[in-house]
């Protein structure tokens, strides 16, 4: 087993998930224009499995190369909506127009990992689990935002799984890692066997 990786990701969640699964990492965020990529991969019609993949790639391989024979772990979740994208709020505007766009829907949260070293992957994993939330009013909604610090807000696209978010759903179907953004599993499957 690896004794530590680079996580190329701010999220403390991942940080934590890896920590408690007894893989030390440190943290090395990979500064990737998400957002940028994801526009325009969108305009290729690539599938929102390809599109989390790459960006998980992406980040991966541009902190590997920084870190010269170093294990490096890019990760990356979307959530997909019958095809359309929802991007994590950048204010509590869009984290409302975004709760009611998944409001008494059913959606995908879709994870992928990414392990390179020296700029190449050399392995990578995806994962999807099936949310479907409950159905609430408008008022209902303002107020479970109301609840949410900004912190967990922007960090968990909106919901945080294992905390207030769980009672925004009606039905879970998938790995609670994979919902939370590694599915941490296959990851020490991997690296067990590197």
């Amino acid at each position: 087993m690896i004794d530590k990786i680079f996580l190329a990701s701010k999220s403390k969640v991942r940080k934590e998930l890896l920590t408690r699964n007894g893989i030390l990492c440190e943290v090395e965020p990979s500064n990737v224009d998400e957002e940028a990529v994801k526009e325009s991969l969108i305009k290729q019609n690539v599938s929102p499995e390809l599109i989390s993949k790459n960006l998980a790639e992406l980040k991966a391989n541009k902190v590997s190369l920084k870190k010269k024979n170093q294990i490096v772990l890019g990760a990356d979740s979307i959530i997909d909506l019958k095809g359309q994208i929802i991007s994590k709020p950048s204010n509590r505007d869009e984290a409302l127009k975004n709760l009611q766009s998944l409001n008494g829907k059913t959606h995908y949260l879709i994870s992928s990992v990414c392990i390179s070293k020296n700029g190449v992957m050399m392995w990578n994993y995806t994962d999807k689990a099936e949310l479907t939330m409950k159905k609430f009013s408008l008022n209902q909604l303002k107020v479970y935002l109301a609840k949410i610090s900004d912190e967990i807000l922007y960090a968990y696209n909106v919901y945080q799984i294992e905390g207030e978010g769980r009672n925004l759903f009606s039905k879970i179907q998938g790995d609670e890692d994979t919902i939370m953004g590694l599915p941490i599993k296959k990851i020490k499957e991997y690296l067990k066997n590197f």
